[in-house]
């Protein structure tokens, strides 16, 4: 199963938090209490976010955490990148594969299709978009079973 890790998760809510106070130097403090998410979950991941570049930091007494870019130019892909590494779907989709089978595997060149069409729709979702409480629910078929997909607001 595709899925995000739940501090990939606690790190867009962070972001997204940052994001509505645009113009505020947020403290780790500040952000723990608004997200209702440990304090040093939160700081750990803000200095993740920080190091990666999606978030500055300040030092000082009124120090804390802002993003360092508009949120409509964050993307989704650059959370995941940030947090979890690129995506790849497996291991032949990795842009520094390694893989054993990958001179005699007829469905490799698939998979790395796959893997492109998902980076890019990640790409083209932002930060804003993930923001957005009102965002419609895709609805997709999975083998004849229909599968709604859920945003957490």
């Amino acid at each position: 199963m595709l899925r995000i890790s739940r501090l990939t998760d606690y790190g867009t809510m962070l972001l997204a938090h940052l994001a509505s106070h645009p113009h505020t130097v947020c403290s780790a403090t500040d952000v723990a209490t608004a997200t209702r998410i440990s304090l040093p979950t939160v700081s750990k991941l803000l200095k993740s976010l920080a190091h990666t570049g999606l978030v500055t930091s300040t030092r000082g007494t009124n120090g804390g955490y802002q993003l360092a870019r508009d949120p409509s130019e964050i993307s989704a892909a650059d959370i995941i990148d940030a947090l979890e590494g690129p995506v790849s779907i497996t291991e032949c989709s990795a842009s520094d594969s390694h893989c054993d089978f990958e001179r005699d595997c007829s469905v490799g060149g698939a998979w790395r299709r796959v893997n492109v069409a998902i980076r890019r729709a990640l790409g083209e979702v932002s930060l804003v978009e993930l923001q957005r409480t009102s965002s419609p629910v895709p609805r997709f078929r999975f083998v004849g079973l229909p599968i709604t997909v859920e945003w957490k607001g």
